[in-house]
């Protein structure tokens, strides 16, 4: 879905990101959604793990 975003679209999309949060929050706000991106890479990892485990307790 977001693979195909070209470097126009991303330009658009800081551009109007800038214009609608401001220079002084745009970097703690960028700051927010990578840390609940990484947050939410590591609750994904941990359930793949106990599915993975799971499966591996079945056999």
């Amino acid at each position: 879905m977001f693979g195909n975003i070209g470097a126009t679209e991303i330009i658009v999309i800081a551009v109007v990101a800038l214009l609608l949060f401001g220079p002084k929050k745009l970097p703690e706000m960028m700051q927010s959604v990578g840390k609940g991106i990484k947050e939410f890479k590591k609750s994904l990892n941990e359930v793949e793990e106990e599915i993975k485990n799971s499966i591996d307790d079945k056999k």
